[in-house]
């Protein structure tokens, strides 16, 4: 599965980092792409949804719109 999902808050370097930290624990996961310019990250492996979403929380952000899911 392959997920992007809007940050809004994400505003630096160090939001970047801290997002891609958070993500790359959960298990099954394959790729992060984190894009501060769209302000949006981008996820696949063999993960559900609220995984990512939670994490994305957990580390502070809003996890936004959920701008695609593909299978």
């Amino acid at each position: 599965m392959r997920v992007t999902i809007k940050i809004p808050d994400m505003t630096c370097d160090h939001c970047k980092m801290t997002i891609e930290k958070a993500l790359k624990v959960i298990s099954g996961l394959e790729d992060v792409q984190v894009d501060l310019k769209d302000k949006n990250v981008q996820v696949s492996g063999n993960i559900l949804v609220n995984q990512v979403v939670d994490a994305i929380r957990t580390a502070g952000y809003t996890a936004g719109e959920i701008q695609s899911i593909k299978l």
